[in-house]
């Protein structure tokens, strides 16, 4: 790997890391730090078109039914596109206070889409859907 894609890989995982450490505390304008103003999150049941929609309603779930929750994050896969773009799959799942496991029944595949601009890779996309189907 060259010492730019490298380098570029380090800052990709950074925002990632910042991302779930602001999910950890629930502060939700610093969990959206990192995206696009464009960006979109699909979650089951959910479009949420702009950086200032994806805050609002994490910020009402951080008062709500995510307070005093976190996640557990496993990268499966990182693949870039283009000088500018960057693929990152992962596994992941919330975790709710006491927990120190993710059931299975919660995990979900998430795909990652970030864009460097201006030198600095941000979030433009997330989506996630239920590692098992139910039902099977």
């Amino acid at each position: 790997m060259s010492e730019k894609r490298a380098a570029d890989e380090a800052a990709i995982a950074a925002v990632l890391v910042d991302s779930y450490t602001a999910w950890e505390a629930g502060d939700a304008g610093a969990m959206v730090a990192d995206y696009t103003e464009d960006a979109t999150a699909i979650m089951t049941g959910s479009l949420r078109n702009g950086r200032e929609v994806i805050r609002q309603s994490m910020a009402a779930a951080f008062a709500g039914p995510l307070k005093g929750s976190s996640t557990d994050n496993k990268r499966l896969s990182l693949r870039f596109v283009g000088a500018d773009a960057a693929i990152v799959v992962s596994e992941s799942g919330i975790l709710f206070a006491g927990e120190t496991e993710v059931p299975d029944a919660r995990k979900v595949n998430a795909t990652w889409v970030l864009e460097k601009r201006d030198g600095r890779w941000l979030i433009a996309a997330y989506h996630n859907s239920p590692v098992l189907a139910p039902g099977h």
